[in-house]
């Protein structure tokens, strides 16, 4: 019998065998460039007395209305996941106006830690009879405090307000809610035209791919995500979405989330918005970017919430947003890479410290050790 192609684990010969991949050391696919085809920049590295033992790469890209204004670390291929969150609610933006309550709008754009509020949140936003509708995979919350130990529930899902608010929305415009996970289901097509009107009505994703969640989610360049971060904040009175997240960042997040913390702390000049795999947007108003101010962090191994802290807020520190340090690492020192900002804003980031006045450096000896070695006197 001859042998099909497929990777040793899988008999080639048995149905279904194209489901999987074709090697376990990748599939090289025309135009579609791997995480080790493109060109990562460090963002930040952890220094312990002077030597790097942790150096974070990534992708940062600013842009204003159109324009691409910096690009550092590639303009890398990624899916946009729960990031993209804002935009996709933008298509009941209208539909859903006068139905949600403000709590309800935030948790529509919520990647959610699964607490009480976030659950009771979601939950209102569907009738009893309607919640076995939702398709969010099982799941316990993404944070548990103490000895909390959840069974899984669909409601505890990060992603459980957005799919309420998707299955609500179909309702009030008279969509069927079977299969609205599906690239056939009309919120999809009506989602590439919300993308589309930032990036042109000839743009196509290169790929769509299931996101965690379930829903389609589309390949964007890191550049374009900016672009698209930057209509969010220039459209932030044409709809419901912006002043929710400001009403209600707890919501958005949760405790001691980044995006949380940031739209806190921006004065409701800042919205932002986390995604899986390292993502974080950020949608500005600020006097010098009158068409809107799109920042997004991509990091190149994926989620790090204490790095991508670093680089957000060593970002948001140059444009005048005071977002504290995170936690402090142990007996290391972050340092931040310059690329990340453009070149007129390199002074501000120097004046940036990336440690507090209560962190000093921890992670060396205030003598020389050298004197106590090679014969010396202890």
């Amino acid at each position: 019998m001859t042998r099909l192609k497929g990777p040793a684990s899988v008999a080639g010969d048995r149905p279904g065998a194209n489901v999987y991949p074709e090697s376990p050391v990748g599939e090289s696919i025309e135009g579609i460039p791997t995480g080790r085809e493109v060109d990562w920049e460090p963002l930040v590295d952890y220094r312990r007395n002077g030597v790097s033992e942790t150096t974070v790469h990534g992708a940062v890209a600013w842009a204003s209305g159109d324009e691409v204004l910096h690009s550092f670390g590639g303009n890398v291929l990624c899916y946009g996941r729960s990031m993209m969150k804002p935009i996709t609610m933008k298509v009941f933006a209208e539909a859903l106006d006068s139905k949600l309550t403000w709590e309800q709008k935030a948790i529509s754009c919520a990647s959610h830690n699964g607490d009480t509020e976030h659950v009771a949140a979601a939950q209102s936003i569907l009738n009893e009879s309607e919640r076995g509708l939702m398709r969010t995979p099982l799941d316990v919350p993404l944070v548990q405090f103490g000895r909390q130990v959840r069974r899984a529930r669909r409601w505890f899902h990060t992603c459980s307000g957005e799919h309420a608010a998707i299955l609500r929305g179909c309702r009030e415009l008279g969509w069927t809610r079977v299969g609205y996970t599906l690239p056939q289901h009309p919120l999809f097509p009506a989602y590439l035209k919300e993308l589309q009107k930032t990036l042109g009505e000839e743009w196509r994703p290169l790929r769509v791919a299931r996101d965690g969640c379930g829903l389609p989610t589309v390949s964007n360049t890191v550049n374009e995500l900016a672009r698209l971060f930057a209509t969010v904040a220039r459209e932030r009175d044409q709809d419901w979405i912006w002043e929710a997240m400001q009403r209600h960042p707890d919501l958005v997040g949760g405790f001691n989330r980044l995006d949380s913390t940031i739209i806190k702390v921006g004065g409701g000049k800042v919205l932002a918005k986390e995604g899986a795999d390292g993502l974080i947007g950020l949608s500005i108003d600020h006097p010098d970017y009158p068409d809107g101010l799109g920042i997004v962090i991509k990091i190149a191994h994926g989620w790090n919430a204490q790095a991508s802290w670093y680089v957000a807020r060593s970002v948001l520190g140059v444009l005048g947003f005071e977002l504290r340090n995170p936690y402090p690492l142990h007996r290391q020192k972050a340092f931040i890479v310059p690329g990340i900002v453009p070149d007129p804003l390199q002074d501000a980031l120097e004046a940036l410290p990336t440690w507090d006045e209560w962190d000093p450096d921890t992670d060396r000896w205030y003598y020389d050790w050298e004197q106590y070695v090679d014969g010396g006197e202890p």
